[in-house]
């Protein structure tokens, strides 16, 4: 292993508890950024490492779960200290991961894919079933609480809760097993795909040194991603950019390492591993994060609001329908991706100027 996939790591934890201790100031403010940026190359490079150790699909699956894991707890973090807007906090984040991942990240992914190779291929067995899936779990967690008439609009009621937060760890759980197990071979890599021969798998004991370190590495994207959240909030208030911005810079944040990762698999000619990084990564931030964050709302009391504005639920509604279209052959080239990246300037522009 190199100097810097160890170096790196530690550094950014170094940071994290430094800004811990003394605070974050202007000087310290820049330190933690770079720290950031740089830990969450080493996360791509330590998912890398246990990817090409156990294969396709588990290798994009690590890095989904562990970053959704993180996530989670970095939205319970914001909903226990309170505030006005942490009641809607939950909701914008894990709408702005579906937006960011299923326009942002599959967007750039086609496009610089097929800048690169014209065109490209995937599986549609599998990226088909892991729409509907996030079709469904995105309906029932975001749209739903919207129009039920048991609890006030926009939310859930306790028992309603638990119903969503059941269905959606089972849906993410078959979805899983679906992936990994009975139907692995959906979500391979097409045969000729791929850019070329991979070097050889590193040892067990290297693969379980890079686990350690990609999480260590997650847990500073996410600490110091929290450091500079103040910062953060304060330049969006003098920018003026309403409270669903924070939402949008928290999930920007924390989906950095898989965004890399997915781009980069794009750019080598893997858009499979593009394809299982970004759709998992969407499935579980829904089947995790809502159960987490519904059972932590009903034991503490927490109020929760789910359901999106009108302009949201149907920006959600044409990322889904263009996504199906996307995904419906099988191939891909710079047209599709544009089409993404369009929808993705519309989200955020109207984010800014709702």
């Amino acid at each position: 292993m190199t100097a810097w996939a160890w170096l790196i790591p530690a550094l950014s934890i170094a940071l994290l508890i430094g800004a811990a201790t003394v605070g974050v100031g202007s000087v310290l403010a820049i330190l933690c950024a770079a720290g950031l940026i740089g830990a969450v190359i080493a996360a791509v490079h330590h998912a890398e490492v246990v990817a090409h150790r156990v294969g396709e699909p588990f290798g994009t699956l690590v890095l989904a779960v562990a970053v959704t894991v993180i996530e989670a707890s970095l939205i319970l973090s914001m909903m226990f200290a309170g505030g006005a807007d942490a009641a809607v906090i939950p909701r914008d984040t894990i709408y702005a991961a579906i937006m960011l991942i299923c326009n942002g990240v599959v967007g750039t992914c086609i496009v610089v894919g097929g800048l690169a190779h014209h065109e490209q291929t995937f599986r549609v067995e599998g990226s088909s079933a892991g729409l509907a899936a996030l079709m469904a779990l995105a309906s029932l967690s975001l749209v739903l609480p919207s129009f039920t008439t048991t609890a006030s609009v926009g939310t859930y009621s306790t028992s309603q809760l638990w119903f969503a937060a059941v269905t959606s760890a089972v849906l993410w759980a078959v979805f899983v097993f679906v992936q990994t197990v009975r139907h692995r071979d959906y979500f391979l890599p097409v045969e000729g795909s791929s850019s070329g021969e991979h070097a050889a798998p590193p040892t067990a004991r290297e693969a379980w040194l890079s686990f350690g370190l990609l999480l260590v590495c997650l847990v500073a994207v996410v600490g110091l991603a929290k450091m500079l959240s103040p910062s953060i909030e304060r330049a969006l208030i003098a920018a003026g950019a309403p409270n669903a911005v924070l939402g949008i810079v928290i999930a920007m944040l924390v989906l950095l390492p898989e965004t890399w990762a997915a781009v980069r698999a794009a750019r080598a000619n893997r858009l499979q591993t593009s394809m299982n990084l970004a759709i998992g990564s969407a499935l579980a931030c829904i089947g995790l994060t809502i159960p987490v964050v519904a059972l932590a709302a009903i034991a503490f009391g927490f109020p929760l609001v789910l359901g999106l504005e009108p302009k949201d639920l149907v920006l959600l509604a044409a990322t889904f329908l263009i996504s199906a279209v996307t995904l419906g052959s099988g191939r891909t080239h710079i047209m599709q991706g544009a089409v993404h990246l369009v929808l993705f300037a519309v989200f955020l522009f109207l984010a800014f100027v709702p």
